[in-house]
């Protein structure tokens, strides 16, 4: 699909050419830059949405990109080199790309758990940071593996059309080599193919990650990333725990929860136990996509945070989640 109007490019001294839009400030600008960090791993949005532009109202200049291995930006050919960690050093590149001594991280599911292990590498950096539906800060702390998915949320028809499109014999061979031989598996199933099949999944699935009777979700046109998302995930099961070195760090955290997120409620208050200030908020009414089942409490939220304005919701303290 053709980059939407306003789509430009960062060439990282990471190696990573990562597409990216921007909202410049209007007003009275603010010397502290958003950016959104998508989820998945490897599922872009289309550029800024309207959330993104009411905040460079309010003064800030937002960025949003297309993280490695996804939408418009750099695809590796060694398909093991999609790690936590490059993901981390990618951000950092950003942020010195655009020139900014602190930023303000917003992240979105993967995107939340993106924006932890960056805040634990680069604490001095952040100035504030919103963890929106964040998955676990680290696999390890939940060995079963159940952490809650939206596949456990899918209706028996979502899970016949997803098993059309995934049962097809390269997909499947490729999914098994993936473990004993990445570069091969790479090889039976390229990039472009692989993606598109990714988007139709979760296409099929994206209404499980709503609250029933939500709008639809907008389908973005930007491509998905299968290879990233494989490869960032089992990566993720292997790095060491942040959580020691985020307990010292003192920035501002924002963690918004909803009624319906699929996530276990022990993943989402991890985030409130380990960050020494973070806040825990619960958003009734809506699923894992808060930003598009509840939009102007999410914005409400977001902008009462970042002006240190009271926020419209109270904080969750208790360890246990709302009846």
């Amino acid at each position: 699909m053709p980059a939407p109007p306003g789509t430009r490019y960062w060439d990282l001294p990471t190696g990573s050419r990562l597409a990216y839009t921007k909202a410049p400030a209007r007003g009275t600008p603010r010397p502290t830059p958003v950016i959104f960090l998508h989820g998945g791993p490897g599922t872009p949005g289309d550029g800024i949405d309207a959330t993104g532009r009411a905040l460079a109202a309010d003064g800030f200049d937002v960025y949003e990109y297309d993280q490695l291995g996804a939408g418009r930006s750099t695809r590796l050919a060694d398909v093991t080199g999609y790690t936590v960690a490059r993901h981390v050093a990618d951000l950092e590149a950003v942020r010195q790309a655009i020139g900014a001594e602190q930023v303000v991280l917003i992240g979105q599911s993967w995107g939340g758990i993106l924006a932890a292990y960056y805040l634990a590498a680069h604490p001095d950096r952040v100035a504030r940071v919103v963890f929106t539906s964040p998955g676990a800060l680290w696999e390890g702390a939940f060995p079963d593996g159940n952490t809650g998915d939206i596949w456990d949320r899918l209706t028996p028809a979502q899970e016949d059309a997803i098993d059309a499109l995934a049962y097809r014999p390269r997909f499947i061979a490729a999914t098994l080599l993936q473990a004993i031989n990445p570069r091969a598996a790479h090889a039976l199933l390229g990039d472009a193919e692989a993606d598109e099949l990714l988007r139709q999944i979760l296409l099929t699935a994206a209404p499980a990650a709503q609250y029933p009777g939500a709008p639809p979700l907008h389908a973005p046109d930007n491509a998905a990333g299968f290879w990233v998302n494989q490869y960032t995930s089992l990566d993720a099961e292997q790095v060491p725990d942040p959580r020691p070195a985020l307990r010292s760090v003192p920035v501002p955290a924002l963690v918004v929860r909803a009624e319906g997120d699929y996530k276990k409620w022990a993943v989402t208050y991890d985030y409130k136990r380990t960050l020494p200030r973070a806040t825990l908020v619960y958003v009734k009414g809506a699923g894992h996509a808060i930003s598009s089942d509840r939009p102007e409490l999410y914005l409400s939220l977001l902008r009462s945070f970042l002006l240190d304005r009271p926020l419209p919701l109270p904080a969750w303290t208790s360890a246990e989640p709302p009846k």
